[in-house]
């Protein structure tokens, strides 16, 4: 398959990664339906495997969103003002952004952290160092989503050799701080195309829009 205009490598894993997480989830429910409906049985671990995968899309997929200035945005405002103001109200929402998506990080890391051995920041608002002293919490599981084979090295590695009977938590959750990262890193990205001038807005989606032009397109084309 040929790249699109304009799609870089990088594109091209994001979205076969996304691709992939909606295909598993659909594949998993509908195997769980057939179960159940036809052999009177199901996979227990199912459903919470296909919820991690749900949080996995839905979080790196806001990124790529933020990337691709596919949100909604509401710009009724920024149309009626001139350039330079548009640039600065865009200026002013995205450090908006920045600042949030740093907060989040922040908290993304302090939750999943002791889950990995790691320590948490301290501070309530913005990390003021690393924490001296904390409870492991590598040991804890999942659930009902079983550890595949391949993975057993987690034991020693975060179980002091203990094995795991399930998946770890570490491992669905360290897509929190991942995201969160990715989108501080795409609000940068876009606070610097702002600056220099080549977007004069962060975000602002008109799919509807986009698609009836199309049609109207399509429309003339057939007259």
């Amino acid at each position: 398959m040929h790249p699109k205009p304009g799609e870089t490598l990088v594109d091209r894993i994001e979205e076969n990664l996304i691709a992939f997480l909606l295909g598993a989830m659909t594949l998993i429910t509908f195997a769980n339906v057939v179960l159940r409906k036809g052999f009177n049985s199901n996979l227990l671990w199912g459903l919470e495997l296909t919820v991690f995968l749900f949080g996995w899309l839905v979080l790196l997929g806001a990124s790529y969103a933020v990337k691709k200035g596919a949100h909604l945005g509401v710009d009724v405002i920024i149309d009626m003002v001139s350039p330079p103001a548009r640039r600065v109200l865009g200026l002013i929402s995205v450090s908006v952004c920045i600042a949030f998506s740093f907060l989040l990080l922040k908290g993304a890391w302090d939750y999943w952290a002791n889950f990995a051995n790691l320590p948490a920041t301290t501070g309530r608002w913005f990390p003021a160092g690393f924490e001296d002293k904390f409870l492991d919490k590598g040991w804890y599981e999942v659930n009902d989503v079983p550890l595949p084979a391949f993975l057993n090295w987690m034991s020693d590695a975060f179980n002091e050799g203990e094995s795991y009977n399930k998946l770890p938590r570490l491992i669905p959750y360290a897509v929190l701080p991942l995201s969160m990262a990715l989108l501080l890193y795409r609000f940068i990205q876009a606070a610097v195309r702002l600056w220099t001038g080549r977007i004069d807005r962060v975000v602002a989606s008109h799919e509807v829009e986009d698609e009836l032009d199309n049609v109207r397109e399509q429309r003339a084309e057939g007259a």
